[in-house]
């Protein structure tokens, strides 16, 4: 089964298609706040450079957060779209396991953690097991003092990835037991998306289109605006 994976919970834009052969083609670019100019032409890109129809695809896969409200909106509608007019079933994966899988040998615990923007990040807890990681912590949207101080009482050590973790290096890079992946790894891939869907639609772990539910963990900033607004 040939797999169109979507990615858009950050500033990048990833889309990789693959299958049982691995993934055969992919593309991101990190033009902040063009998701919705950018995922066509990707798409597009990505099924000829596969050289597959985009009528071979049997399953699309969603990156459904957390992340940037208007990223995750974009790449989900779309997603859902394509799945609707295939005809396909749907998967979807959390930013905070792509990020994590990306670093799924490490003896560490792992956290990806990544720009909520204002001044909070998102986050969650991982564990490297014999096929992939393991999630030890529910998700969560902190700022980084919060979420330093919480890892500041781990006594293990630790490996932050991430565009959070980036950001506010100068905070957590206080804390001796934590290094960092580094740049290269700083957004949710595209690649990741369509690796560890591929052994859930192995299982046939689909869901409809109309079933993928977003992890935003927060209200849309213009909702907080208007609530704020409200409440003066």
């Amino acid at each position: 089964m040939l797999i169109l994976g979507i990615e858009s919970a950050t500033s990048q834009v990833g889309v990789a298609v693959g299958g049982h052969e691995g993934v055969l083609a992919s593309a991101h670019s990190a033009r902040d706040r063009r998701h919705a100019e950018n995922l066509t032409p990707q798409i597009r890109f990505v099924c000829e450079q596969a050289r597959v129809e985009l009528s071979e695809i049997g399953c699309v896969a969603v990156d459904i957060g957390p992340g940037l409200f208007t990223g995750l909106r974009v790449g989900i509608a779309s997603a859902m779209a394509v799945a609707h007019g295939l005809g396909v079933p749907m998967i979807g994966v959390s930013s905070l396991d792509l990020g994590a899988f990306a670093v799924e040998h490490s003896r560490r615990l792992i956290v990806p953690c990544y720009d909520a923007r204002r001044g909070e990040v998102f986050a969650a807890q991982y564990r490297s097991v014999p096929g992939g990681v393991q999630r030890v912590s529910e998700p969560t949207v902190a700022t980084p003092d919060e979420l330093a101080a919480e890892l500041m009482a781990m006594s293990e050590d630790i490996l932050m990835v991430g565009d959070g973790s980036e950001r506010y290096r100068d905070v957590f890079g206080a804390i001796s037991h934590i290094e960092f992946a580094g740049t290269s790894l700083q957004y949710p891939s595209a690649r990741s998306l369509v690796e560890l869907s591929h052994p859930k639609a192995l299982r046939e772990e689909f869901v409809a289109p109309n079933e993928i539910v977003p992890m935003y963990l927060r209200l849309p900033d213009a909702e907080i605006n208007w609530k704020t607004r409200a409440s003066a």
